[in-house]
């Protein structure tokens, strides 16, 4: 499979002096195209800083990054924009849905943004809100607050997945879900990849969720200290359903 994104020798450096806090060390990593692969690690390890740098919402101190063939680092400001408009979805624990804006708006407002027709961004929103379940009859001129906080998340990731974006980006998507909640959406984003053709990437302090991922990566002191693939057993499966 083709990579859909590469980070090379990648460092991240914040501060300077006695306040420099290295976040990223000399990290390395490839995800293809349609792969789900699950970023553990403690509090602080640097999963977080991962996610910003891997999506261009931050540069790293050294290293490269590329998108989808796109080399972050030389693109310049108007075709990173668009990368990340385009080809990159964020899904966050702080979902960052604008509540003066229906489920649907919400979901179209990337695709908008960029310029794209309000009809065809409605189709295109449509079809997104029903990959994570969600169709005109759950309400989707309702406001955000009107939705419970899985069906939040569910919208959350349909803006992420919204047009033709191939690289998901998910930081703690479960953090604020109760346990059953929390299995939906990690459920929902492990079927992404073979469904869509969106590679994954998801930060979580869940050991459990990990069962889920094609490759499982553990951070530590902003390093990787270990990389393998996930057990995908019908018993692995189960053990984080709870089936």
């Amino acid at each position: 499979m083709s990579e859909m994104l590469g980070l090379q020798d990648v460092s991240k450096v914040y501060g300077s002096g006695e306040t420099e806090v290295l976040a990223l060390d000399a990290v390395s990593l490839s995800v293809a195209a349609g792969e789900f692969v699950a970023v553990r690690g403690p509090s602080g390890c640097g999963k977080s800083t991962l996610l910003h740098v891997a999506g261009g919402l931050e540069a790293p101190t050294s290293g490269s990054v590329s998108v989808a063939g796109v080399d972050l680092g030389t693109a310049g400001a108007a075709a990173l924009a668009r990368l990340r408009r385009r080809d990159v979805g964020f899904v966050f624990q702080r979902l960052n849905l604008v509540p003066a804006l229906t489920a649907l708006e919400n979901v179209m407002l990337p695709l908008e943004l960029d310029g794209t027709s309000p009809r065809r961004a409605r189709a295109a929103a449509l079809e997104a809100l029903a990959a994570v379940g969600l169709r005109v009859g759950h309400g989707l001129d309702r406001y955000p607050d009107d939705f419970s906080g899985g069906q939040q998340q569910r919208i959350a990731i349909a803006r992420a997945i919204v047009g033709q974006r191939r690289l998901l980006l998910a930081d703690e998507p479960t953090g604020a879900l109760d346990t059953l909640t929390a299995d939906a959406v990690v459920e929902l984003l492990a079927s992404l990849p073979a469904e869509r053709g969106v590679a994954v990437v998801l930060v979580t302090h869940e050991p459990r969720f990990a069962s889920w991922a094609d490759r499982v990566v553990s951070l530590r002191d902003g390093r990787i200290v270990d990389e393998s693939v996930a057990p995908r057993t019908e018993a692995d499966l189960a053990a984080v359903t709870g089936s």
